[in-house]
Protein backbone atom coordinates (compact mmCIF):
# COMPACT_ATOMS: atom_id res chain seq x y z
CA UNK A 1 0.00 0.00 0.00
CA UNK A 2 1.85 2.97 -1.51
CA UNK A 3 2.34 6.07 -3.49
CA UNK A 4 3.83 8.68 -4.94
CA UNK A 5 4.12 12.51 -4.21
CA UNK A 6 7.02 15.19 -4.69
CA UNK A 7 7.87 16.14 -8.06
CA UNK A 8 5.63 13.30 -9.24
CA UNK A 9 2.36 14.19 -7.29
CA UNK A 10 1.72 16.76 -4.65
CA UNK A 11 4.67 17.31 -1.98
CA UNK A 12 5.88 14.54 0.64
CA UNK A 13 5.77 17.15 3.50
CA UNK A 14 2.26 19.17 4.78
CA UNK A 15 0.59 19.35 7.69
CA UNK A 16 -1.29 16.99 9.71
CA UNK A 17 -5.43 18.65 10.19
CA UNK A 18 -8.31 18.88 8.55
CA UNK A 19 -9.60 15.31 7.66
CA UNK A 20 -6.83 13.72 9.21
CA UNK A 21 -7.33 15.24 12.37
CA UNK A 22 -5.07 17.56 14.65
CA UNK A 23 -1.59 17.22 16.02
CA UNK A 24 -1.15 20.24 17.69
CA UNK A 25 0.50 19.65 21.48
CA UNK A 26 2.17 16.75 20.00
CA UNK A 27 4.64 15.29 22.92
CA UNK A 28 8.38 15.89 22.10
CA UNK A 29 9.71 12.76 20.07
CA UNK A 30 12.45 11.62 22.20
CA UNK A 31 9.98 11.31 24.97
CA UNK A 32 7.74 9.03 22.94
CA UNK A 33 10.61 6.75 21.43
CA UNK A 34 11.57 6.50 25.21
CA UNK A 35 8.48 5.25 25.99
CA UNK A 36 7.88 3.14 23.14
CA UNK A 37 11.11 1.15 23.51
CA UNK A 38 10.02 0.84 27.38
CA UNK A 39 6.77 -1.22 26.28
CA UNK A 40 8.23 -2.98 23.30
CA UNK A 41 11.58 -3.38 24.32
CA UNK A 42 14.55 -1.09 22.59
CA UNK A 43 15.09 -3.72 19.94
CA UNK A 44 11.93 -3.03 18.59
CA UNK A 45 12.29 0.75 18.33
CA UNK A 46 14.66 1.65 15.76
CA UNK A 47 15.90 5.06 14.84
CA UNK A 48 18.54 6.62 11.91
CA UNK A 49 20.81 3.77 10.16
CA UNK A 50 19.31 1.13 11.84
CA UNK A 51 16.23 1.65 9.76
CA UNK A 52 16.34 -0.86 6.85
CA UNK A 53 16.13 0.92 3.27
CA UNK A 54 12.92 -1.19 2.74
CA UNK A 55 11.05 0.92 4.80
CA UNK A 56 11.83 4.04 3.23
CA UNK A 57 9.71 3.92 -0.20
CA UNK A 58 7.84 1.48 -2.26
CA UNK A 59 7.65 -0.24 -5.72
CA UNK A 60 6.65 3.25 -6.74
CA UNK A 61 10.06 4.22 -6.19
CA UNK A 62 9.53 7.95 -4.32
CA UNK A 63 12.39 9.07 -3.36
CA UNK A 64 13.35 7.54 -0.21
CA UNK A 65 12.90 9.05 3.29
CA UNK A 66 13.80 7.80 6.48
CA UNK A 67 10.55 8.01 8.89
CA UNK A 68 11.74 8.84 12.54
CA UNK A 69 11.58 5.83 13.62
CA UNK A 70 11.02 1.68 12.34
CA UNK A 71 8.86 -0.17 15.26
CA UNK A 72 8.65 -3.69 14.64
CA UNK A 73 6.21 -5.52 17.19
CA UNK A 74 5.83 -9.12 17.46
CA UNK A 75 2.55 -9.22 18.58
CA UNK A 76 -1.16 -7.62 18.72
CA UNK A 77 0.04 -6.56 22.35
CA UNK A 78 2.76 -4.56 20.98
CA UNK A 79 1.19 -2.99 18.26
CA UNK A 80 -1.88 -2.24 20.68
CA UNK A 81 0.88 -0.50 23.28
CA UNK A 82 2.64 1.52 20.47
CA UNK A 83 -0.85 2.67 19.11
CA UNK A 84 -1.85 4.39 22.33
CA UNK A 85 1.49 5.95 23.19
CA UNK A 86 1.33 7.17 19.80
CA UNK A 87 -2.32 8.91 20.17
CA UNK A 88 -1.42 9.92 23.70
CA UNK A 89 1.63 12.06 22.24
CA UNK A 90 -0.51 12.53 19.06
CA UNK A 91 2.50 11.04 17.08
CA UNK A 92 1.73 10.52 13.63
CA UNK A 93 2.19 6.50 12.21
CA UNK A 94 1.94 5.39 9.13
CA UNK A 95 1.58 0.82 8.86
CA UNK A 96 3.98 -1.01 6.42
CA UNK A 97 3.53 -4.31 5.21
CA UNK A 98 5.77 -5.29 1.90
CA UNK A 99 6.07 -2.63 0.51
CA UNK A 100 5.31 -3.47 -2.99
CA UNK A 101 2.17 -0.36 -2.91
CA UNK A 102 1.95 1.20 -6.15
CA UNK A 103 -0.21 4.00 -4.72
CA UNK A 104 2.44 5.64 -1.99
CA UNK A 105 0.04 4.33 1.24
CA UNK A 106 3.07 3.37 3.13
CA UNK A 107 5.02 6.00 2.56
CA UNK A 108 6.25 7.86 5.58
CA UNK A 109 7.40 11.28 6.28
CA UNK A 110 10.99 12.26 8.11
CA UNK A 111 8.69 13.23 11.50
CA UNK A 112 6.32 10.08 10.93
CA UNK A 113 7.15 7.14 12.83
CA UNK A 114 6.23 3.69 10.44
CA UNK A 115 5.38 0.37 12.08
CA UNK A 116 6.31 -2.47 10.21
CA UNK A 117 4.26 -5.63 10.76
CA UNK A 118 6.95 -8.03 9.23
CA UNK A 119 7.65 -9.54 12.58
CA UNK A 120 3.96 -10.37 13.28
CA UNK A 121 3.92 -13.01 10.78
CA UNK A 122 2.53 -16.85 10.53
CA UNK A 123 -0.47 -18.70 9.81
CA UNK A 124 -2.05 -19.80 13.48
CA UNK A 125 -4.59 -22.31 12.54
CA UNK A 126 -6.33 -24.21 9.26
CA UNK A 127 -9.42 -25.34 9.95
CA UNK A 128 -11.01 -28.02 8.24
CA UNK A 129 -14.06 -27.92 9.02
CA UNK A 130 -14.84 -24.14 8.23
CA UNK A 131 -12.47 -24.08 5.35
CA UNK A 132 -10.66 -20.79 6.89
CA UNK A 133 -7.37 -20.08 7.39
CA UNK A 134 -6.18 -17.95 10.92
CA UNK A 135 -3.41 -15.62 9.91
CA UNK A 136 -1.17 -12.87 10.65
CA UNK A 137 -0.97 -9.73 9.59
CA UNK A 138 2.80 -9.94 8.24
CA UNK A 139 2.70 -13.07 7.14
CA UNK A 140 3.12 -13.03 2.93
CA UNK A 141 0.42 -14.00 0.65
CA UNK A 142 2.45 -17.24 -0.51
CA UNK A 143 2.93 -18.40 2.52
CA UNK A 144 -0.98 -18.11 3.52
CA UNK A 145 -1.64 -19.91 -0.34
CA UNK A 146 0.98 -22.70 0.50
CA UNK A 147 -0.69 -23.44 4.43
CA UNK A 148 -3.82 -23.70 2.29
CA UNK A 149 -3.07 -25.73 -0.15
CA UNK A 150 -0.90 -28.07 2.06
CA UNK A 151 -4.27 -28.91 3.60
CA UNK A 152 -6.14 -29.54 0.22
CA UNK A 153 -7.50 -26.07 -0.07
CA UNK A 154 -7.28 -22.82 -1.71
CA UNK A 155 -6.68 -19.56 -0.85
CA UNK A 156 -8.20 -17.50 -3.81
CA UNK A 157 -6.08 -14.16 -3.59
CA UNK A 158 -3.41 -14.14 -6.08
CA UNK A 159 -0.85 -11.28 -7.18
CA UNK A 160 2.69 -11.24 -8.88
CA UNK A 161 3.78 -9.55 -5.73
CA UNK A 162 3.07 -12.74 -3.69
CA UNK A 163 6.46 -13.71 -2.66
CA UNK A 164 6.57 -10.16 -1.22
CA UNK A 165 3.08 -8.63 -0.20
CA UNK A 166 1.90 -9.14 3.28
CA UNK A 167 -2.15 -10.18 3.94
CA UNK A 168 -1.96 -7.04 5.89
CA UNK A 169 -1.44 -4.79 3.02
CA UNK A 170 -3.44 -6.98 0.89
CA UNK A 171 -6.26 -6.69 3.02
CA UNK A 172 -6.04 -2.78 3.73
CA UNK A 173 -5.84 -2.33 0.22
CA UNK A 174 -8.58 -4.19 -0.93
CA UNK A 175 -6.11 -6.54 -3.35
CA UNK A 176 -7.61 -7.70 -6.82
CA UNK A 177 -5.11 -9.84 -8.31
CA UNK A 178 -5.38 -12.51 -11.09
CA UNK A 179 -8.66 -14.11 -9.82
CA UNK A 180 -10.89 -11.59 -8.84
CA UNK A 181 -13.48 -12.83 -12.04
CA UNK A 182 -13.66 -16.56 -10.01
CA UNK A 183 -13.54 -15.33 -6.42
CA UNK A 184 -13.88 -11.68 -5.58
CA UNK A 185 -11.38 -9.37 -4.44
CA UNK A 186 -9.25 -9.46 -0.92
CA UNK A 187 -12.40 -8.32 0.38
CA UNK A 188 -14.64 -11.15 -0.70
CA UNK A 189 -12.01 -13.90 0.93
CA UNK A 190 -12.58 -12.15 4.58
CA UNK A 191 -14.52 -13.81 7.72
CA UNK A 192 -12.79 -12.16 10.78
CA UNK A 193 -10.75 -9.32 11.44
CA UNK A 194 -8.56 -8.07 14.05
CA UNK A 195 -7.78 -4.63 14.13
CA UNK A 196 -5.96 -1.98 16.76
CA UNK A 197 -7.71 1.12 16.40
CA UNK A 198 -5.50 4.88 17.03
CA UNK A 199 -6.17 4.61 20.80
CA UNK A 200 -4.50 1.30 21.24
CA UNK A 201 -8.32 -0.51 21.98
CA UNK A 202 -8.36 -4.03 19.98
CA UNK A 203 -11.44 -4.37 18.13
CA UNK A 204 -11.42 -8.54 17.90
CA UNK A 205 -13.89 -10.43 15.48
CA UNK A 206 -12.08 -13.43 14.08
CA UNK A 207 -15.06 -15.18 13.87
CA UNK A 208 -15.30 -18.14 11.17
CA UNK A 209 -18.83 -17.92 10.23
CA UNK A 210 -20.15 -16.97 7.24
CA UNK A 211 -23.79 -15.96 8.61
CA UNK A 212 -23.05 -13.20 11.20
CA UNK A 213 -25.74 -10.62 11.02
CA UNK A 214 -25.72 -8.77 13.99
CA UNK A 215 -25.41 -5.47 13.20
CA UNK A 216 -22.64 -3.16 11.33
CA UNK A 217 -20.01 -5.37 10.03
CA UNK A 218 -17.23 -3.59 11.37
CA UNK A 219 -14.27 -5.54 9.41
CA UNK A 220 -15.29 -3.88 6.01
CA UNK A 221 -14.19 -0.48 7.49
CA UNK A 222 -11.11 -1.60 7.71
CA UNK A 223 -10.42 -3.39 4.30
CA UNK A 224 -9.73 -1.10 1.82
CA UNK A 225 -9.12 1.86 4.08
CA UNK A 226 -5.06 1.83 3.73
CA UNK A 227 -4.00 2.33 7.41
CA UNK A 228 -6.08 5.01 8.02
CA UNK A 229 -8.47 4.08 10.44
CA UNK A 230 -6.65 1.14 12.38
CA UNK A 231 -3.82 -1.48 11.93
CA UNK A 232 -4.80 -4.81 11.11
CA UNK A 233 -2.88 -8.07 13.01
CA UNK A 234 -5.05 -11.04 12.24
CA UNK A 235 -7.55 -12.52 9.79
CA UNK A 236 -10.03 -15.06 9.65
CA UNK A 237 -9.68 -15.89 5.40
CA UNK A 238 -12.07 -18.10 4.01
CA UNK A 239 -10.83 -21.38 1.94
CA UNK A 240 -12.27 -22.59 -1.30
CA UNK A 241 -11.70 -26.49 -2.47
CA UNK A 242 -8.59 -26.93 -4.40
CA UNK A 243 -9.02 -26.49 -8.05
CA UNK A 244 -7.71 -30.65 -9.37
CA UNK A 245 -6.91 -29.08 -12.94
CA UNK A 246 -5.28 -25.81 -14.55
CA UNK A 247 -5.46 -25.15 -18.39
CA UNK A 248 -3.81 -21.79 -19.97
CA UNK A 249 -4.13 -20.43 -23.13
CA UNK A 250 -3.08 -17.51 -25.00
CA UNK A 251 -5.35 -16.18 -27.39
CA UNK A 252 -5.16 -13.93 -30.19
CA UNK A 253 -8.23 -12.09 -31.07
CA UNK A 254 -9.05 -9.22 -33.94
CA UNK A 255 -9.88 -6.59 -30.98
CA UNK A 256 -11.61 -5.33 -28.02
CA UNK A 257 -15.33 -6.12 -29.22
CA UNK A 258 -13.78 -10.15 -29.65
CA UNK A 259 -11.76 -10.17 -26.85
CA UNK A 260 -15.86 -9.18 -24.46
CA UNK A 261 -17.40 -11.69 -26.99
CA UNK A 262 -14.90 -14.30 -26.24
CA UNK A 263 -15.39 -13.82 -22.12
CA UNK A 264 -19.22 -14.05 -22.29
CA UNK A 265 -18.71 -17.75 -24.46
CA UNK A 266 -16.24 -19.23 -22.69
CA UNK A 267 -18.22 -17.66 -19.30
CA UNK A 268 -21.79 -19.20 -20.64
CA UNK A 269 -20.02 -22.46 -21.40
CA UNK A 270 -17.77 -22.91 -18.54
CA UNK A 271 -19.31 -20.89 -15.46
CA UNK A 272 -17.26 -19.86 -12.79
CA UNK A 273 -14.27 -22.20 -14.22
CA UNK A 274 -13.32 -19.08 -15.88
CA UNK A 275 -10.68 -18.25 -13.29
CA UNK A 276 -8.72 -16.01 -15.37
CA UNK A 277 -8.93 -13.49 -18.40
CA UNK A 278 -6.08 -11.11 -18.78
CA UNK A 279 -5.92 -8.89 -21.73
CA UNK A 280 -2.79 -7.16 -23.49
CA UNK A 281 -2.45 -4.90 -25.80
CA UNK A 282 0.24 -5.07 -28.32
CA UNK A 283 2.38 -2.50 -26.68
CA UNK A 284 2.09 -4.32 -23.16
CA UNK A 285 2.55 -7.93 -25.05
CA UNK A 286 5.71 -6.71 -27.06
CA UNK A 287 7.56 -5.44 -24.50
CA UNK A 288 6.71 -8.49 -21.76
CA UNK A 289 7.89 -10.90 -24.82
CA UNK A 290 11.21 -8.79 -24.99
CA UNK A 291 11.38 -8.04 -21.02
CA UNK A 292 11.27 -12.33 -20.32
CA UNK A 293 13.42 -12.73 -22.95
CA UNK A 294 11.54 -15.58 -24.77
CA UNK A 295 9.99 -15.77 -28.27
CA UNK A 296 6.27 -15.10 -29.22
CA UNK A 297 4.60 -18.20 -29.57
CA UNK A 298 2.77 -16.44 -32.61
CA UNK A 299 4.28 -16.30 -36.21
CA UNK A 300 2.36 -13.19 -36.83
CA UNK A 301 1.72 -10.16 -35.07
CA UNK A 302 -2.46 -9.70 -33.82
CA UNK A 303 -4.36 -6.67 -32.40
CA UNK A 304 -5.45 -7.78 -28.80
CA UNK A 305 -3.89 -10.87 -26.63
CA UNK A 306 -5.89 -12.91 -24.00
CA UNK A 307 -4.27 -15.05 -21.01
CA UNK A 308 -7.02 -17.14 -20.05
CA UNK A 309 -7.19 -20.08 -17.49
CA UNK A 310 -9.50 -22.66 -17.51
CA UNK A 311 -10.18 -24.41 -13.39
CA UNK A 312 -11.54 -27.09 -13.12
CA UNK A 313 -12.59 -29.33 -9.79
CA UNK A 314 -12.58 -32.53 -11.91
CA UNK A 315 -9.03 -34.26 -11.55
CA UNK A 316 -9.85 -36.27 -14.62
CA UNK A 317 -9.96 -33.08 -16.83
CA UNK A 318 -7.38 -33.19 -19.45
CA UNK A 319 -8.58 -29.99 -21.35
CA UNK A 320 -10.02 -31.65 -23.89
CA UNK A 321 -13.44 -29.20 -23.36
CA UNK A 322 -11.60 -26.19 -22.87
CA UNK A 323 -9.46 -27.42 -25.92
CA UNK A 324 -12.57 -28.16 -28.14
CA UNK A 325 -13.82 -24.46 -26.97
CA UNK A 326 -11.16 -22.40 -28.75
CA UNK A 327 -11.09 -24.94 -31.47
CA UNK A 328 -14.79 -24.34 -32.37
CA UNK A 329 -14.03 -20.38 -31.75
CA UNK A 330 -11.19 -20.79 -33.94
CA UNK A 331 -13.32 -22.26 -36.72
CA UNK A 332 -16.17 -19.98 -36.08
CA UNK A 333 -13.32 -17.02 -36.41
CA UNK A 334 -14.39 -15.58 -33.33
CA UNK A 335 -10.34 -15.81 -32.15
CA UNK A 336 -7.78 -15.69 -34.78
CA UNK A 337 -5.38 -18.33 -33.12
CA UNK A 338 -4.43 -20.07 -29.69
CA UNK A 339 -1.60 -21.85 -28.06
CA UNK A 340 -2.68 -24.10 -24.89
CA UNK A 341 -0.07 -24.94 -22.64
CA UNK A 342 0.91 -28.18 -22.72
CA UNK A 343 2.95 -28.72 -19.51
CA UNK A 344 3.06 -26.61 -16.00
CA UNK A 345 6.32 -24.84 -17.46
CA UNK A 346 4.49 -24.37 -20.46
CA UNK A 347 2.05 -21.92 -18.16
CA UNK A 348 4.01 -20.60 -16.39
CA UNK A 349 5.74 -19.00 -19.49
CA UNK A 350 2.78 -17.76 -20.55
CA UNK A 351 1.98 -15.95 -17.36
CA UNK A 352 5.34 -14.67 -17.24
CA UNK A 353 4.61 -12.12 -20.22
CA UNK A 354 1.81 -11.00 -18.28
CA UNK A 355 3.35 -10.83 -14.61
CA UNK A 356 6.68 -8.67 -16.37
CA UNK A 357 5.33 -5.76 -14.74
CA UNK A 358 7.35 -7.13 -11.78
CA UNK A 359 9.87 -5.58 -13.72
CA UNK A 360 8.75 -2.21 -14.55
CA UNK A 361 9.65 -0.01 -11.23
CA UNK A 362 13.28 -1.36 -12.10
CA UNK A 363 13.12 -0.70 -16.35
CA UNK A 364 10.51 2.00 -16.43
CA UNK A 365 10.14 5.26 -14.60
CA UNK A 366 6.78 4.26 -14.28
CA UNK A 367 3.55 6.48 -14.08
CA UNK A 368 0.88 4.18 -13.22
CA UNK A 369 -3.30 4.07 -13.79
CA UNK A 370 -4.88 1.14 -11.91
CA UNK A 371 -8.44 2.51 -13.63
CA UNK A 372 -12.14 0.86 -13.46
CA UNK A 373 -15.08 1.59 -15.62
CA UNK A 374 -17.37 -0.32 -17.45
CA UNK A 375 -16.51 -3.18 -19.35
CA UNK A 376 -18.29 -2.12 -22.72
CA UNK A 377 -16.18 1.23 -22.40
CA UNK A 378 -12.70 -0.06 -22.08
CA UNK A 379 -11.88 -1.05 -26.02
CA UNK A 380 -13.06 2.60 -26.74
CA UNK A 381 -11.30 4.68 -23.72
CA UNK A 382 -7.53 2.82 -24.69
CA UNK A 383 -8.18 3.97 -28.16
CA UNK A 384 -8.66 7.36 -26.92
CA UNK A 385 -6.36 7.53 -24.65
CA UNK A 386 -3.68 6.24 -26.27
CA UNK A 387 -4.45 8.90 -28.79
CA UNK A 388 -4.53 11.66 -26.72
CA UNK A 389 -1.16 10.72 -25.01
CA UNK A 390 0.39 10.62 -28.56
CA UNK A 391 -0.95 14.01 -29.43
CA UNK A 392 0.29 15.16 -26.34
CA UNK A 393 3.55 14.05 -25.68
CA UNK A 394 4.67 12.47 -29.13
CA UNK A 395 7.02 9.26 -28.92
CA UNK A 396 5.44 8.09 -25.36
CA UNK A 397 5.84 4.47 -24.57
CA UNK A 398 2.54 3.48 -23.28
CA UNK A 399 1.75 0.04 -21.94
CA UNK A 400 -2.44 -1.29 -21.96
CA UNK A 401 -3.21 -4.23 -20.29
CA UNK A 402 -5.84 -5.39 -17.92
CA UNK A 403 -8.61 -7.44 -15.94
CA UNK A 404 -11.46 -7.26 -18.27
CA UNK A 405 -13.72 -9.31 -16.78
CA UNK A 406 -13.75 -7.34 -13.61
CA UNK A 407 -13.83 -4.29 -15.36
CA UNK A 408 -9.80 -3.05 -14.60
CA UNK A 409 -7.50 -1.59 -17.18
CA UNK A 410 -3.95 -0.46 -16.05
CA UNK A 411 -2.25 1.98 -18.09
CA UNK A 412 1.51 2.54 -17.73
CA UNK A 413 3.50 5.40 -19.18
CA UNK A 414 7.13 5.53 -19.22
CA UNK A 415 8.15 8.50 -18.35
CA UNK A 416 11.85 8.21 -19.39
CA UNK A 417 9.90 8.49 -22.46
CA UNK A 418 8.77 11.60 -21.61
CA UNK A 419 11.64 13.32 -20.42
CA UNK A 420 11.05 16.51 -18.31
CA UNK A 421 7.29 16.41 -17.88
CA UNK A 422 6.08 16.24 -14.52
CA UNK A 423 4.53 12.90 -13.55
CA UNK A 424 1.75 14.54 -11.81
CA UNK A 425 0.48 16.28 -15.56
CA UNK A 426 0.25 12.90 -16.32
CA UNK A 427 -2.11 11.44 -13.80
CA UNK A 428 -3.97 15.09 -14.37
CA UNK A 429 -4.35 14.08 -17.91
CA UNK A 430 -5.53 10.60 -17.99
CA UNK A 431 -8.04 11.03 -15.57
CA UNK A 432 -9.81 13.98 -16.87
CA UNK A 433 -10.69 11.52 -19.81
CA UNK A 434 -12.05 9.00 -17.15
CA UNK A 435 -14.06 11.26 -15.56
CA UNK A 436 -17.33 11.76 -18.06
CA UNK A 437 -17.13 7.85 -17.56
CA UNK A 438 -17.87 8.27 -14.19
CA UNK A 439 -14.96 5.43 -13.97
CA UNK A 440 -12.63 4.62 -10.77
CA UNK A 441 -9.30 6.32 -10.06
CA UNK A 442 -8.17 3.08 -8.23
CA UNK A 443 -9.48 -0.25 -9.31
CA UNK A 444 -7.12 -2.41 -6.72
CA UNK A 445 -4.63 -0.71 -5.91
CA UNK A 446 -5.78 1.96 -3.20
CA UNK A 447 -5.47 5.69 -3.50
CA UNK A 448 -2.73 6.44 -0.81
CA UNK A 449 -1.16 9.68 -2.02
CA UNK A 450 -0.45 9.53 -5.69
CA UNK A 451 -4.28 9.41 -6.46
CA UNK A 452 -5.98 11.81 -3.48
CA UNK A 453 -6.57 14.70 -4.90
CA UNK A 454 -7.59 12.92 -7.83
CA UNK A 455 -10.70 11.02 -5.66
CA UNK A 456 -13.66 13.45 -5.76
CA UNK A 457 -13.90 12.20 -9.40
CA UNK A 458 -14.82 8.91 -8.41
CA UNK A 459 -16.47 9.88 -4.83
CA UNK A 460 -19.76 12.21 -4.32
CA UNK A 461 -19.15 15.10 -1.85
CA UNK A 462 -21.83 13.23 0.43
CA UNK A 463 -19.49 10.06 0.30
CA UNK A 464 -16.12 11.72 1.04
CA UNK A 465 -18.11 13.69 3.95
CA UNK A 466 -19.33 10.70 5.21
CA UNK A 467 -15.52 8.62 5.15
CA UNK A 468 -14.25 11.69 6.79
CA UNK A 469 -17.02 11.63 9.63
CA UNK A 470 -15.58 8.01 10.12
CA UNK A 471 -12.28 9.19 10.15
CA UNK A 472 -12.70 11.57 12.81
CA UNK A 473 -14.62 9.17 15.05
CA UNK A 474 -12.01 6.51 15.07
CA UNK A 475 -8.76 8.53 14.67
CA UNK A 476 -10.05 11.94 16.49
CA UNK A 477 -6.32 13.12 16.39
CA UNK A 478 -5.54 12.12 13.15
CA UNK A 479 -2.32 10.01 13.69
CA UNK A 480 -2.94 7.18 11.44
CA UNK A 481 -1.76 7.31 7.93
CA UNK A 482 -1.76 10.98 7.65
CA UNK A 483 -1.90 12.73 4.51
CA UNK A 484 -3.41 9.37 2.20
CA UNK A 485 -6.56 8.99 0.97
CA UNK A 486 -7.82 12.15 1.54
Amino acid sequence: MTDHSGTNGGTHGGTHGGTNGETHGAAPLASTLDALRAALGADAVRVGAQISERALTDWTRHEPTRPAALLLPRTTEEVSRALAICHAAHQPVVPQGGMTGLAGGAIARATDIALSLERLSGVEEVDTASATLTVRAGTTLQTAQEAAAEAGFELALDLGARGSCQVGGNLATNAGGNRVIQSGTARDQVLGLEVVLANGDVLSSLGKMVKNNTGYDLKHWFIGSEGTLGVITRAVLRLHPQRAARHTALVALDGYAAAVNLLRRLSTRFGNDIGAFEIMWPDFYDFGVKLTGTRSPFAAAHPLYALIEHASFDSSDGGERFSAALTEALDTGAIRDAVIAQSVADARALWAIRECTAEFPVRLDAINFDVSLPIGEIGAFVERCRAALDQRWPGNASYFFGHIGDSNLHVTVDGHSIAGVDHHAVYAFVYEMLGPLHGSVSAEHGIGLLKREFLPISRSPAELAAMVAIKRALDPHGILNPGKLF
